[in-house]
C-alpha cells in the first residue's frame, strides 16, 4: 500500500493534510483541546444544550430504563416506544403529519434522496449544498442538475427545461454550513409550485436556531405546510445524535420501507433519543437561549468586520472569514489556538479551491468576556500571519 504514502505526501505538500484534535472537555464555550484551555468557536453546539441539565438528565434516565444500545435495526428489534415518542415530538415541532429518525444527517440525506430518485426523475440541487446531499444524488438514479448558488433565474430555467421528467425534486440547504447564509426559500418554494416540483430542505444548521419556536427556516419564512420534505439533525443545536425527516405520513411510511440507511442500520441508542426529546422541549420553552445566540453572533460579526476581516455572510451563527490561501488559513488557525481560541481552518474539498476560510461559530453560552477576548486574539493572529 505504498501508494497511500504518496497520496498522503501530496496532501501535506498542498497544505490539505488533516489531523485530529483531541478534546479533554465538553462542547462548552470554554473547553480543553490537546491539553490547552481555550474558547471554543468551532462547535455546532449552537445553543449550548450539550451541557443543559434537563438534556443530560434525560439521557441518563433513558439509559437507566432502556439500556445503552438499541440492539438491532428499527425493523427488527431496535424499535422502542422511545423512538416513536421522539418521532411524534419532531412532527409536532415541525408541524408535519409525521417524522422518522435516522442515525445521522449524512444517512438521512443518502437514504431519502436515493429512495425518492428514479431514472425517470430529476434532482435539482444548489451547487453549495452539503456533501451528504451531493452523495445522495450520486447514489440515486435520477438525473442531477446543479444551479449556481442561490441563483433563482437559473433555477427557473432548469425547472422550465426539465418538464419531461416524471418528478422533479429541488433540494437546498436551509442554512449553508460553510457560508452561513440562508437559502432564498420563499422564492424556491414559489418556483417549485409554479413548475410542479417538490422541495426538500436540509435544515441541519437551522433546526433549533431559526423560527419563532426554533423549528428552522421553513418556520422562519412562514412556509409551514408548503415544503414537502424537511430534513434536519439532532446533533447540532439539539445537542444529541441522529437526524430526522418530517413530512406527510405517506412520505414517512415510504421511507420506512425504502430508505436503506434505516433498514440496514442499528437504531439510535436510547440516550441519544432521550436527550433529543428534552432538547426540543428546551428549545420551545426557552426562546431566550436562541435570542442570546443571535445577539452573540451579531456582536462577533460586527467586531470581526471592524478589525478588517472579510466576512462572507452575516445571516446566521456561522461566520466564515475568507482567507483564500490554504497555508495561511492553517497558520491563522494555529495562531489563534496559541492565543487560546479554537477555530477550524476549512480547506478544499470542503470548500471550492481559492476560498479556504476560518469557520467561526458562536454559541448562546459564550459570555461577552469570551467574545471580547476572542476578538483580541483574532486581531493579534491576523497581524502575525499578515492578513492585514
Amino acid at each position: 500500500m505504498e501508494y497511500l504514502a504518496a497520496e498522503l505526501r501530496s496532501l501535506q505538500e498542498a497544505k490539505r493534510y488533516r489531523q485530529l484534535k483531541w478534546f479533554d472537555g465538553p462542547q462548552a464555550a470554554r473547553t480543553v483541546v490537546d491539553g490547552r484551555p481555550c474558547i471554543l468557536l468551532a462547535s455546532n453546539n449552537y445553543l449550548g444544550l450539550t451541557e443543559h441539565p434537563a438534556v443530560k438528565n434525560a439521557a441518563v434516565q433513558a439509559v437507566a430504563r432502556w439500556g445503552t444500545g438499541a440492539g438491532g435495526s428499527r425493523l427488527v428489534t431496535g424499535n422502542y416506544s422511545l423512538h416513536r415518542e421522539l418521532e411524534e415530538r419532531i412532527a409536532r415541532f415541525k408541524r408535519t403529519q409525521a417524522a422518522i429518525v435516522f442515525n445521522s444527517g449524512y444517512m438521512a440525506n443518502l437514504g431519502t434522496i436515493s429512495a425518492l430518485a428514479s431514472p425517470e426523475d430529476a434532482v435539482i440541487s444548489d451547487e453549495l449544498n452539503h456533501a451528504s446531499i451531493i452523495d445522495g444524488c450520486r447514489l440515486g438514479r435520477a438525473r442531477v442538475m446543479i444551479y449556481r448558488h442561490k441563483d433563482m433565474t437559473q433555477l427557473e430555467n432548469i425547472l422550465g427545461q426539465s418538464c419531461s421528467y416524471r418528478r422533479r425534486l429541488v433540494i437546498t440547504d436551509g442554512v449553508f454550513s460553510m457560508d452561513g447564509d440562508l437559502a432564498p426559500l420563499p422564492e424556491i418554494v414559489a418556483l417549485a409550485k409554479r413548475y410542479r416540483a417538490l422541495v426538500m430542505v436540509d435544515d441541519a444548521h437551522a433546526t433549533g436556531v431559526f423560527g419563532g419556536r426554533g423549528a428552522g427556516t421553513v418556520e422562519h419564512f412562514n412556509l409551514e405546510g408548503r415544503v414537502g420534505i424537511q430534513m434536519g439533525t439532532l446533533s447540532k443545536a439539539l445537542a444529541s445524535a441522529g437526524a430526522y425527516v418530517a413530512g406527510e405520513s405517506r412520505l414517512i411510511d415510504y421511507l420506512r420501507n425504502r430508505a436503506r440507511s434505516i433498514i440496514f442500520s442499528t437504531a439510535l441508542p436510547p440516550a441519544a433519543v432521550g436527550a433529543a426529546i428534552a432538547a426540543i422541549d428546551t428549545v420551545e420553552k426557552h426562546p431566550e437561549i436562541r435570542t442570546k445566540l443571535h445577539d452573540n453572533a451579531r456582536f462577533l460579526h460586527t467586531g470581526l468586520t471592524r478589525l478588517g476581516f472579510r466576512i462572507l455572510a452575516g445571516e446566521s451563527q456561522i461566520i466564515p472569514i475568507l482567507v483564500g490561501d490554504d497555508a495561511m488559513t492553517i497558520a491563522m488557525s494555529r495562531a489563534l489556538f496559541e492565543r487560546g481560541v479554537f477555530v477550524t481552518g476549512i480547506r478544499p474539498p470542503s470548500v471550492p479551491p481559492g476560498t479556504s476560510r476560518l469557520r467561526v461559530t458562536v454559541m448562546a453560552t459564550h459570555t461577552r468576556e469570551d467574545l471580547e477576548q476572542a476578538l483580541n486574539a483574532f486581531e493579534g493572529a491576523g497581524k502575525e500571519v499578515g492578513l492585514f
